[in-house]
């Protein structure tokens, strides 16, 4: 595990950006308005993306390919006045560099070619020689350097990866799945080969995490999204106590000597949120069945005191509405919340996103209504 005691104390001003406000609301210091920035906010729903996929070939020659991972990811950027950029990639490049074989079909989801399905294959698993993934680096590398404009970010560079369990759902099923019967069968039937996987899923996300940190992410975030399959215990068991060792293992300073804030998303998780309140990390993401307003209370924290930043959590439906109901539904959603934090030092921070990532079928122009309507309405909060 990486010791991460002996790090230098972390800078927690972020003055080598443009637009600071995701960073500062991470680290819960009040911001001008609400940062806004969208899960899967490079995707199918963009028709520029559609073209540059096309012209990468696969969804895999995009995400391999440094030059079109940074172009994607700038491309909602360049459309809408977004406060974080999000690096593009895939939550199962881990599991690929453990030769699993990850492949895209047009239209489908991910597939492993070499699911993991007995004890031979389980003691066969180790963490990845992270030269595997220097793709992903380059990439990083990449987009902080497209989003440098006279010396300083744009906005800042959100890393990322799937959370052990999430990785060991897809890993097990070795797709998509409606029930998780084969990976909740291991689980029930041999708690010890899950157990197992588990610690190496964590340590290889530790160890990929850190190496975008090095890259040059500014924030990372880990993507616990079938947490909410588990029975309560079992994802106290098998969920949370992994993404917990993946958080001890975690960098806390940047290349720059800034501090790196670190975000847990649970896709169902609102029921434990007492429970992911004790997690190292800054930033709880929420979906769109948690009331905000009781999550602050919860584990938002007190002015100068401990607690949590909280990201969420329009449903992403709201985006077939029409432009003037989402903007009412933004309002709902940011007065949920409650009045922002405006003090000097730190207080409860609300990050404006979606409970889940975004429809491919979403139309680009009520994306343009909802980050106008964060952005006013948020302003409007403050005076």
């Amino acid at each position: 595990m990486t010791d991460t005691t002996s790090a230098p104390s972390p800078d927690v001003t972020f003055d080598t950006l443009h637009n600071p406000t995701f960073l500062q609301a991470c680290m819960r210091q009040a911001t001008p308005h609400t940062p806004v920035w969208l899960m899967r906010q490079a995707g199918r729903y963009l028709p520029e993306y559609v073209a540059t996929r096309a012209t990468a070939g696969s969804f895999m020659g995009l995400a391999t390919n440094r030059d079109y991972a940074t172009e994607v990811t700038l491309q909602p950027l360049e459309r809408y006045p977004l406060d974080a950029a999000i690096l593009f990639s895939d939550i199962l490049t881990v599991p690929d560099a453990m030769g699993l074989g990850l492949s895209f079909a047009q239209g489908e989801g991910p597939r492993f070619a070499h699911p993991i399905k007995t004890e031979a294959d389980v003691a066969k698993l180790q963490v990845p020689d992270m030269a595997k993934l220097q793709y992903v680096f380059d990439a990083v590398s990449s987009i902080r350097k497209a989003l440098t404009v006279d010396g300083k970010g744009r906005v800042p560079l959100i890393g990322f990866s799937g959370s052990p369990w999430t990785l060991a759902c897809y890993m097990v099923e070795g797709k998509g799945s409606d029930d998780y019967r084969l990976v909740k069968t291991m689980l029930y039937s041999r708690p010890d080969l899950m157990h197992k996987m588990l610690a190496i899923n964590a340590d290889s996300v530790a160890a990929y995490l850190n190496a975008q940190i090095d890259a040059g992410a500014q924030a990372v975030m880990i993507f616990d999204s079938w947490g909410g399959v588990l029975a309560d215990g079992a994802f106290q068991q098998f969920s949370l106590a992994y993404t917990a060792r993946v958080l001890a293992q975690l960098k806390r300073v940047g290349a720059d000597g800034k501090i790196v804030p670190r975000l847990v998303f649970t896709k169902g998780g609102g029921l434990w949120l007492q429970d992911m309140k004790a997690l190292d990390c800054e930033v709880l993401g929420l979906d769109w069945t948690v009331n905000l307003a009781k999550a602050r209370a919860l584990v938002g924290g007190e002015e100068n005191g401990p607690g949590k930043a909280l990201q969420g959590n329009i449903d992403p439906n709201v985006l077939f509405a029409p432009p003037a109901a989402i903007e009412q539904e933004v309002i709902k959603v940011l007065d949920s919340f409650g009045k922002p934090y405006g003090g000097s030092g730190t207080g409860p921070t609300h990050i404006f996103n979606l409970g889940h990532g975004i429809s491919q079928y979403t139309p680009p122009e009520h994306v343009a209504a909802l980050v106008s309507a964060v952005h006013a309405h948020s302003k409007r909060l403050r005076m």
